[in-house]
């Protein structure tokens, strides 16, 4: 079986630093026999962050990545010297990973922009030494706490894929062609069911130097919302597309019941995901004459833009990017 570079899911187990314990410590030397507690604090644990990078795609640099544990903080010294602090360790991932806890599916952390850093698990927190116990009243305190512990746990790693326009349709629409087409991405193209295993990107040029970017994604089949097919390992990175480009191919034999099924299985995985703007292209449409394609154009909804292409003969393309930009920034 063919490997794929692109890895949208991992599972780890991370654990951030323990704080180090206070020291209990009286400060005795040549000349001073009797002097007071002098124990310091212990240092803090290390936490885990999480750093976003642009120049990242995948989380296939994290695949086998499989214990993350950070450094503990160090017990504090006497002299009233404080313990170093933990290592910190900063994991970088690409835009659009969230972070979710295993056992309960809460997510934690969610990484939007380049250079953004979040303390995901954060170290425990030295303790104090007996010196800060120090009163008029108590002047040789006898404890000093320990250090708190660092938080534990199998946690998952999930890559949602970042464009402005998400592709799509069921299998063989013609995603992976018009992404060929449109931009300098070369997709796997074959003429058969599920040829998109793994999401595409590519970014579009508009005129005036201007540009977006848009994602072929693996297809839906009726279904996929409980799982059929690729299920919700597709439907997770429409979530983060600002438009929806349902790709109808003009051969189909029922046009309207197919952006219907599409839409129900959005709706199913997530209700929020039909506040966003769709778009209908008919894909294939260099083998429609004018009559064909007004009958087509009938049965499709009403509010819901539409066109006509052809990556084949490259018809149409620019109506389709413009069509694009202008619900992009209408938002």
């Amino acid at each position: 079986m063919e490997k794929s570079n692109f890895v949208d899911q991992i599972r780890i187990f991370a654990r951030s630093g323990h704080g180090g314990a206070g020291n209990k410590h009286f400060r005795r030397d040549k000349l001073t026999a009797l002097g007071g507690p002098d124990g310091g604090d212990g240092g803090r644990g290390g936490h885990i962050i999480l750093r976003g990078n642009s120049n990242l795609w995948t989380l296939l640099h994290l695949r086998y990545y499989k214990n993350v544990l950070a450094e503990n903080g160090e017990k504090g010294g006497d002299n009233n010297r404080t313990g170093r602090d933990g290592e910190d360790i900063i994991i970088e991932v690409p835009l659009g990973t969230v972070a979710r806890d295993e056992e309960t599916g809460e997510q934690e952390v969610e990484i939007l922009e380049d250079g953004q850093e979040i303390i995901w698990l954060p170290g425990g927190k030295g303790g104090l030494g007996n010196t800060a116990f120090k009163t008029p009243t108590n002047q040789a305190p006898e404890h000093a706490q320990p250090g708190l512990p660092g938080i534990e746990g199998w946690k998952v790693l999930e890559l949602k894929v970042l464009a402005d326009v998400g592709l799509v349709g069921f299998p063989n629409a013609g995603k992976s062609t018009l992404l060929s087409v449109i931009t300098a991405a070369k997709p796997k193209i074959a003429d058969y069911a599920f040829t998109t295993l793994t999401p595409n990107l590519g970014i579009v040029p508009y005129r005036d130097g201007k540009s977006f970017c848009i994602a072929d994604l693996p297809g839906i089949i009726e279904g996929a919302a409980e799982g059929k097919g690729l299920g919700h390992r597709f439907l997770r990175h429409i979530e983060r597309n600002s438009i929806l480009l349902f790709l109808i191919p003009a051969d189909s034999k029922d046009h309207r019941g197919e952006f219907e099924i599409l839409k129900k299985e959005l709706e199913e995985y997530n209700p929020e995901l039909l506040h966003k703007s769709f778009i209908i292209a008919i894909s294939k449409s260099d083998m429609l004459d004018d009559e064909l394609k007004a009958a087509i154009a009938a049965e499709l909804p009403e509010g819901v833009p539409h066109l006509f292409f052809s990556s084949v003969t490259q018809t149409g393309l620019q109506e389709l990017k413009d069509l694009l930009w202008s619900e992009l920034n209408a938002k």
